[in-house]
């Protein structure tokens, strides 16, 4: 069987080469090279070793995964007529793509990988920024950054910084997270008798010459709280601690029961921003909401029932489970068949498929306001045709429940149960008609409740303005008040 043997040219000169590694490429006589930009390199062309670059490719293609994919075919193509020798920067199995392919895809054509020594880069720049990695560490991929792989309170080094383009890419991303002063290391060949280590601020990152294939970029950890606040994990920690013996007491005393009416309050602060179209309120809204997420879990934590990481894989696996046309291979066409598959899923879940055929109303939160309930109770009777065809005989149904109520309430037998009957019949009546025009009916009377503060808040202004006070007032100099309020787009 033909095979394809990978050694690593370790990080700096010559002298640094394992002696295993030197006699192989010695006797090999020809060697293929990812890259000619390594030190160590030149020495062994004075020893009459040829090599095979494949720097040609990476200028043949935009993306680096394209690059990868050609190095690793060509290698397999000739590894079937013969044995390759194929030698990587570093260490072959550390921050090597082309390596990673070459296993993945030689079994499959029948060609044999086998991975030999070589110092990986990682010793001699540990060595150069003098740190100690068993205080955590990350190795990340330039080409490849996102935010959410950066754990900013650990040391990061990320490679593959080739020149001006990708140090963009992974000073944008860092930016992120982190100040545009904050300071960083740019590591050049390191191990080597090239090595150069430069410090800068991270704005400069992109402006530095000596980016190469031989650079690295070394992250120190965070050690300021502030710049911390943006952390998931650094919230838990002040969640847990306002919670814990040292901690507020009144953080300490609250109960899932006691939050309750502060969850709602905080629901409808956030309806208020997003009303108002306040992108800046709804960042501290939607902070506030969060905290009650936070704390009940931290509750639940405490009193060993379920933890905030519960709560996320809980939802992660719900939103992957009721979206099978984007997490699977379902398709859909159009968001009325993403309800449909949505409510079997949900019903599925909840174990509706019994012997005994549960309610289309089952499900519902009961702890919904109830105008919403109702809502959502007449949006499941209409699926299964309960429902006037037309608007009009809806108004019909508010016109016969404002009569009933009218006559309740003239009845010399007045009950005030019956009233309240009645009531609950009209304003149900009114969600239907809501609905039928798209509103909803929650946030119409949030909307007529606010707007019943602004006009009556003006009536208090103005009452103030005039040194006066409300029982110096008729109703209709206070209508008057409401009038100007109105007037005045209130």
């Amino acid at each position: 069987m033909n095979e394809i043997t990978i050694i690593g040219l370790g990080a700096g000169d010559l002298d640094q080469l394992p002696l295993g590694i030197y006699k192989k490429l010695t006797k090999a006589g020809r060697c293929f090279l990812r890259t000619i930009d390594h030190p160590v390199i030149a020495d062994l062309k004075g020893e009459g070793i040829h090599f095979t670059s494949f720097d040609s490719i990476y200028e043949k293609h935009d993306q680096f995964e394209a690059v990868y994919e050609e190095i690793a075919g060509t290698l397999l193509q000739e590894a079937l007529n013969h044995s390759v020798l194929y030698a990587v920067p570093g260490h072959p199995m550390v921050a090597e793509k082309t390596v990673q392919l070459l296993l993945e895809k030689g079994p499959e054509l029948g060609v044999d990988i086998k991975v030999e020594g070589g110092q990986s880069f990682l010793d001699p720049l540990f060595q150069a920024v003098r740190i100690d990695p068993i205080e955590g560490f990350q190795l990340l991929d330039g080409t490849d950054l996102s935010p959410n792989d950066l754990h900013i309170t650990q040391h990061m080094i990320i490679g593959q910084v080739y020149d001006a383009f990708s140090a963009s890419n992974v000073k944008l991303t860092l930016m992120e997270k982190l100040p545009d002063d904050y300071e960083v290391f740019i590591v050049t060949a390191a191990g080597s008798s090239q090595e150069k280590v430069t410090k800068c601020s991270l704005f400069e990152l992109d402006r530095q010459l000596e980016l190469s294939n031989l650079t690295s970029v070394y992250v120190p950890p965070v050690k300021e709280e502030a710049l911390q606040y943006r952390e998931f994990s650094k919230l838990r920690q002040i969640i847990a601690q306002l919670r814990g013996p040292d901690g507020c007491p009144w953080d300490k005393k609250q109960t899932h029961e006691s939050l309750k009416k502060y969850l709602i309050e905080e629901a409808y602060e956030l309806i208020d921003s997003i009303d108002e179209q306040d992108d800046e309120g709804m960042v501290g809204e939607l902070g506030d909401v969060l905290l009650q997420v936070m704390l009940h879990s931290q509750i639940g934590e405490d009193e060993g029932m379920f933890t905030i990481d519960d709560v996320i894989e809980g939802i992660t696996a719900k939103m992957v489970r009721r979206h099978p046309h984007v997490f699977g291979d379902v398709e859909v066409n159009g968001e009325e068949d993403v309800m449909v598959n949505w409510q079997r899923i949900k019903a599925e879940e909840k174990g509706s498929e019994t012997t005994l055929q549960p309610s289309i109303l089952d499900g519902i939160e009961k702890s919904l306001p109830n105008l919403l309930r109702a809502e959502e109770y007449q949006k499941r009777a209409t699926k299964v045709g309960f429902d006037w065809d037309e608007v009009s005989e809806a108004w019909k149904k508010v016109i016969e429940e404002v009569q009933e109520l009218e006559e309740e309430m003239v009845s010399p037998n007045r009950d005030i149960e019956r009233i309240q009957s009645e009531l609950g019949d009209l304003f149900f009546a009114l969600v239907n008609i809501s609905r039928y025009y798209d509103i909803q009916a929650e946030e119409a009377v949030y909307k007529a409740n606010r707007k019943f503060y602004q006009r009556f808040t003006y009536i208090e202004q103005s009452i103030l303005k005039a040194g006066k006070k409300f029982e110096d007032h008729t109703l209709e100099e206070l209508d008057s008040y409401w009038d100007e309020a109105k007037a005045k787009g209130l």
